[in-house]
C-alpha cells in the first residue's frame, strides 16, 4: 500500500493556507465554541512551586502533517476514532509559568501578532491572571518555531521581558544562527529562518546558551529532546520530590504521541529521532510518574503518563479548587 509522505514543503504551504481551511466548530467536535469567553489560565502546586499555565490561543492546521510515516487511512481513522476531525486539526497553546523560590520563569513567549490571528493572546492572558511581566526573572525557549519565539518582540522591535534572563539550547541557538541558512533551506521554510533570526537577534536580549542538564534556577532544570528541532529542550520542575515536565513540541497531539508513538510529523526536522526522544520521554514519565505538560494539548494540557499495552495513554490531572 502506497504511504501518503507530505514533503516539508507542502506542510509548510498548507499551513501558510490554514485560516482559509478553518473549518466549524460544530465540525470539530461536539461541543462548539462558547458565546463568551473561557478562562484562559490555569493554577495549581508541584510541592513548594506554584505553577500557572497561560494561553496564547489556538490555531488550526490540516492534519495531513500527522503521521506521516502511516498509512493516511490508519491515521484518519485513529483521529475518528478519537472524537477528531481527520481533516482539520486544533492545537491550544500552554505556557507554563513557574514560580519557585525568588524564580519566576516563563516558558517560550508565543507569536505576538506575527503568526495566526487567533494566537498572539499570551501578554493580555497574563494580564487576566494578575501576572506583572515585569517580574519574570527567567524566559525558557523550548525552540524557535513561529509559535513559541515570535512573540519575543513589541512592535518597537524591543523584547517584551527586558528585564529577563533568556535562555536557549546551544544547538537550537546553534542552528537557527549558522551562517546562510536561509539559502540552504527550501523556499517555503525560509519565512520561518528569517523569523527565528530575527527573534534570536531581538533587541535587548543576551542568551544564556543552555546544554543537557542546565540549571534555570533551584528546582528548574532542562534536558535535551531533539527531534522536532535540532536542538530542542524541555523543561524540568522539582519540589519535594513530585516533577513535572514541560514538554515543548516533543510531543505535541494528546493521543497519536501516546498511542502511536511511532509515528512521526512532517514539521518534525529528524522523524526518527523525534520517535527515540519521545519514546525516552515517555518512558521517564511513566517510570517516574512524573507529570507532564503539552503545549499543544487540550489546555490546560497537564496530566500523567500511563503505559498500555505497546503504547500509552495520556491521563488528563485532577483539577483541584482552592480550600474554601
Amino acid at each position: 500500500m502506497t504511504l501518503l509522505r507530505p514533503s516539508r514543503r507542502d506542510i509548510l504551504k498548507l499551513a501558510a493556507m490554514a485560516p482559509a481551511f478553518a473549518l466549524p466548530a460544530a465540525a470539530r467536535a461536539q461541543l462548539g465554541a462558547p458565546a463568551g469567553a473561557n478562562p484562559a489560565h490555569f493554577r495549581f502546586t508541584l510541592g513548594e512551586a506554584k505553577l500557572t499555565i497561560l494561553s496564547d490561543g489556538y490555531f488550526s492546521m490540516p492534519t495531513t502533517g500527522l503521521g506521516v510515516n502511516a498509512d493516511h487511512a490508519e491515521v484518519a481513522a485513529f483521529l475518528e476514532a478519537h472524537f477528531l476531525t481527520p481533516e482539520q486539526g486544533y492545537s491550544h497553546t500552554n505556557h507554563l509559568l513557574v514560580e519557585l523560590g525568588d524564580a519566576k520563569v516563563l516558558v517560550d513567549v508565543g507569536s505576538g501578532n506575527r503568526w495566526f490571528d487567533t494566537t498572539g493572546q499570551l501578554l493580555a492572558n497574563m494580564e487576566a491572571a494578575g501576572v506583572d511581566p515585569s517580574e519574570i526573572t527567567h524566559v525558557v525557549i523550548t525552540h524557535a518555531h513561529p509559535d513559541h519565539i515570535w512573540g519575543i518582540r513589541d512592535d518597537f522591535d524591543e523584547a517584551i521581558f527586558p528585564d529577563a534572563e533568556y535562555v536557549m539550547g546551544e544547538a537550537e541557538h546553534a542552528y537557527w544562527m549558522q551562517d546562510d541558512l536561509v539559502n540552504k533551506v527550501e523556499a517555503a521554510e525560509q519565512q520561518f529562518v528569517v523569523g527565528a533570526v530575527n527573534s534570536i537577534s531581538v533587541d535587548g536580549v543576551e542568551w544564556a546558551l543552555a546544554k543537557d542538564g542546565h540549571e534555570v534556577a533551584p528546582g528548574i532544570r532542562l534536558i535535551d529532546t531533539p527531534g522536532h528541532t535540532p536542538g530542542h529542550m524541555s523543561l524540568v520542575v522539582e519540589s519535594d520530590g513530585k516533577q513535572l515536565m514541560a514538554l515543548g513540541d516533543s510531543m505535541s497531539h494528546i493521543h497519536t504521541n501516546f498511542e502511536r508513538p511511532e509515528w512521526y510529523n512532517g514539521f518534525d526536522h529528524d522523524g526518527d529521532l523525534t520517535v527515540a526522544t519521545r519514546k525516552r520521554l515517555l518512558d521517564m514519565a511513566a517510570a517516574d510518574r512524573m507529570s507532564v505538560l503539552g503545549y499543544h494539548f487540550p489546555f490546560p494540557g497537564v496530566g500523567h503518563v500511563m503505559r498500555e499495552g505497546e503504547g500509552y495513554r495520556f491521563i488528563p490531572a485532577l483539577w483541584q479548587f482552592p480550600k474554601g
